[in-house]
């Protein structure tokens, strides 16, 4: 039986999708107000357990039950090049879910809880029946929640070995709402083959103009929220931070918004990174906040 090439299988896993959750993760743990000294052992584990393992999971899993639609939209992919031969994507993908439950289990219960249910998501976001990527609104939420929320709540998780303080669950809820209009942003590149295959993409439901506004907003609103709440814990140098970084995405929006879908790629790379800035200076600001238990 042949088996996959080393490249190919990396190639699988995606790690240039690995990034958001790992940084996701990095601000629970700065927020969980902890100190890291003879944590770090448990910190490189949870930074391998959100990116090379649930997020390359996810990956996987989503390549193996989009081959067919990959082997027209995408023929150089490893599964449809048949790089990834018979059902050794299915195969991984399943071993990877075993392999990240195993990590979580050792770190904790809430951190298992936290990975099952994340790894849950990931593939019902893409296996039929239930396949939530078919709709914008639930695909997004669940990609939203996994890539920023789930991954913040372990990395606080872990350095509590607890339930987190409500405010840093608070404050991950948010940036996960916010990404939100990040995944509608990615789903500008491929609007025609949505459409065509059925896939109801935000941009595909609302027309690309309003995805785009749409986009802006669920980015904008949680990130407002973040600078009150942050006002109102008096933490007012952490807000003006986070509200110098949103006037930046502000202005960025509106050339985006001026021809959404030549910029929306642009924007991806230049307002996103404002956004993911701003999580980690909220992650500062609740340290002093969880370790004072104010």
């Amino acid at each position: 039986m042949a088996t996959p090439a080393p490249s190919a299988f990396i190639e699988l896993l995606k790690p240039i999708t690995w990034f958001a959750p790992m940084w996701a993760f990095a601000c629970g743990v700065v927020s969980s107000g902890a100190t890291p000294s003879g944590q770090w052992p448990v910190i490189a584990a949870g930074v391998i357990l959100a990116g090379p393992l649930v997020c390359a999971t996810s990956q996987a899993a989503n390549d193996w039950f989009d081959r067919h639609v990959d082997a027209i939209n995408e023929p150089n992919r490893p599964i449809p090049s048949g790089r990834i031969p018979g059902r050794w994507g299915l195969y991984i993908a399943a071993a990877w879910t075993v392999l990240s439950l195993g990590v979580a289990a050792v770190l904790g219960p809430w951190v298992l809880g936290a990975a099952l249910f994340g790894l849950v998501l990931a593939w019902i976001y893409s296996a039929p029946p239930i396949r939530l990527k078919r709709n914008g609104w639930w695909g997004n939420a669940a990609c939203g929640l996994c890539y920023e929320g789930l991954p913040w709540f372990t990395g606080a998780a872990v350095m509590a070995a607890a339930m987190p303080d409500r405010r840093v669950v608070v404050i991950a809820l948010l940036y996960a709402v916010g990404a939100h209009g990040i995944m509608t942003l990615n789903d500008f590149k491929s609007i025609e083959g949505d459409r065509a295959l059925g896939l109801r993409s935000i941009p595909v439901q609302m027309g690309a103009g309003n995805a785009a506004l749409f986009a802006c907003l669920v980015m904008a609103l949680p990130q407002t929220l973040v600078v009150s709440l942050l006002l109102i814990w008096e933490r007012t140098g952490y807000a003006a931070g986070i509200a110098v970084l949103l006037a930046g995405q502000l202005a960025l929006m509106a050339y985006f918004l001026k021809a959404p879908r030549e910029r929306a790629a642009w924007y991806n790379g230049t307002g996103t990174t404002l956004y993911v800035l701003g999580m980690l200076v909220a992650a500062f600001a609740l340290r002093p906040i969880v370790q004072g238990g104010l």
